[in-house]
């Protein structure tokens, strides 16, 4: 076998070692901890923005292309997508609402803002994310605008919420698609207009720590996450409804998830045991936020730990008992097909590349875009083509995208 043929995680830990490098060594130069170069070697964590391989083939001088092989070819849907981004980049790096003043142009009635944020969701929901980057860029413009002139068009009620859920639509997708900077850029602008609101900074805290770990910044992932669960949200909920309940849960599960980034398994399984406690008390179906918070995403995000954890048995239990569950059905395919790719990578740790290439292709199925476009997914199939022949509807999949 050649280092072409072996997986991405094992190609980087040969060329390390031909460099005369120790996984500290590598860790040091990149900025990154010895933890870090062992999870990606292992195949344990995914590589899954390309800035993070350019560094990583600079340090171990080679060509990124040359390091991921036919992993660097990106589908005609990729490269659409980073149009999309583009946009959305351009979006947030305009400051004309503010600097202009409100005569430049009259924003949307808020009410009005509020169906497109809606719809804008229910785009991210769908994983329809080359529609998503589309809209964004105008979406993102109207809310500032509103936000920053109440008077110029519109109701100033509400317009900071529908700025935040703006800014926090921009920052889930971004990630998605290994923007991470970005993401977490955006996640910063919705913390700022979220001051003062300790529900909307509850929400947007969401989001942010979200990138934070997409980032490899676990540990003030978890830091921002556990602040909000316990300071911000009791403040409001405590005699509040059952929905913003929802807000603290998925707090808890990202803190749970960042514990687990780092190692902290006894951290990671408390902090999902109170989510599930949450759930239990309110049930499914509360989802003011869009957080899909519930029981079942509870369950979910054990796999989720589990995985991040390198506990693939127990991962692959977890799994096969929450996907025949009625209420699995019921989530959204984003939430769906991202998760079945956390049921990949735990297949994968225990050996059994076919159920990991049922889940890929089932995760393919209920979402293409989040198996298409997300790199992530990529990794994750290149590694399978690599564990030798593939059944045919994964290897129809790998062609799509490029991969053999």
């Amino acid at each position: 076998m050649t280092i072409h043929d072996l997986p991405i995680g094992r190609r980087i830990a040969r060329l390390r070692a031909r460099r005369r490098m120790t996984q500290q060594m590598l860790a040091d130069r990149l900025g990154k901890s010895k933890s870090w170069v062992d999870k990606v070697e292992r195949g344990v964590r995914a590589l899954d923005r390309f800035t993070v391989i350019q560094d990583l083939a600079a340090v171990l001088r080679v060509d990124p292309v040359a390091l991921l092989g036919r992993d660097a070819l990106p589908s005609q849907a990729a490269r659409a997508a980073v149009h999309g981004v583009d946009g959305v980049r351009a979006a947030l790096a305009r400051y004309d609402t503010a600097l202009n003043g409100p005569q430049v142009r009259a924003a949307p009635p808020v009410g009005e803002l509020g169906r497109r944020v809606r719809h804008a969701w229910l785009t991210y929901q769908h994983a329809d994310y080359p529609q998503l980057l589309r809209m964004l860029p105008e979406l993102l413009g109207n809310t500032q605008h509103a936000h920053a002139h109440p008077s110029g068009g519109g109701d100033g009620d509400g317009a900071a919420e529908l700025l935040v859920q703006a800014y926090r639509i921009a920052s889930s997708v971004l990630v998605k698609l290994g923007e991470g900077d970005l993401g977490w850029f955006a996640a910063d602008r919705a913390m700022s207009v979220a001051t003062g609101d300790p529900l909307l900074v509850a929400a947007a805290t969401v989001s942010l720590g979200q990138a934070l770990r997409v980032l490899d910044r676990p540990r003030p992932a978890l830091s921002v996450t556990i602040a909000a669960a316990y300071r911000t949200v009791p403040r409001v909920w405590r005699d509040g409804p059952p929905r913003d309940l929802a807000l603290r849960g998925t707090l808890l599960i990202q803190a749970a998830l960042a514990a687990a980034g780092f190692g902290d398994e006894c951290s990671a399984r408390e902090l999902v045991d109170q989510a599930a406690g949450i759930a239990d008390e309110i049930g499914e179906g509360h989802d003011r936020h869009w957080t899909s918070f519930g029981p079942t995403a509870v369950e979910l995000a054990r796999v989720a730990t589990a995985v991040e954890l390198g506990a693939g048995g127990e991962a692959v239990m977890l799994h096969e008992k929450v996907v025949g569950a009625d209420d699995w059905r019921r989530l959204p395919a984003e939430h769906r097909a991202a998760y079945l790719l956390d049921a990949t990578r735990a297949y994968l740790r225990v050996g059994d590349p076919l159920a990991a290439g049922r889940a890929l292709v089932e995760a393919d199925r209920t979402a293409p875009a989040e198996v298409r476009l997300r790199p992530v997914a990529r990794t994750l199939l290149t590694d399978l083509t690599r564990h030798g022949p593939v059944p045919a509807d994964v290897a129809r999949l790998a062609t799509a995208l490029g991969i053999g």
